[in-house]
């Protein structure tokens, strides 16, 4: 069976917490999953002014639409996660860090922005899974 082939090209950084590229099989179900916030079912922001907590929020709500279609953090093949500017990027980053790794790799691409959609929101994360079926 074919599979997501995630590569690390040689003259690049070798990191364990991200790979650079990734390669999707022809037949693959592609899945994209909008920028979650730290909100709750009625939109009501979860974690106030704690990054690490609304990172955590926010990575959940990303599980729980990845699950709407049959998919897993395992699928995902890259990660957007920004941050608002001036957040503790370590301590947002490190509550989530080991959640959005997997067996292989996936792509982050990690940005600090000037604000968010959601007032209060300190951390968006954004995903795109692939699945084999």
């Amino acid at each position: 069976m074919a599979r997501v082939q995630r590569i690390r090209p040689e003259g690049l950084v070798v990191s364990p917490a991200f790979s650079h590229v990734a390669v999707i099989p022809p037949g693959a179900t592609t899945i994209y999953v909008g920028g979650q916030n730290a909100v709750d079912a009625d939109g009501a922001l979860v974690g106030g002014a704690d990054a690490a907590a609304q990172a955590t929020r926010a990575l959940q709500n990303a599980r729980t639409a990845l699950a709407a279609v049959g998919a897993t953090t395992d699928d995902v093949v890259q990660w957007t996660v920004q941050f608002v500017e001036g957040v503790d990027i370590a301590a947002a980053y490190g509550a989530v860090a080991t959640e959005l790794a997997s067996a292989e790799s996936p792509l982050v691409t990690a940005t600090r922005v000037v604000g968010l959609g959601v007032p209060g929101a300190l951390v968006e994360i954004g995903a795109i899974a692939a699945v084999l079926r």
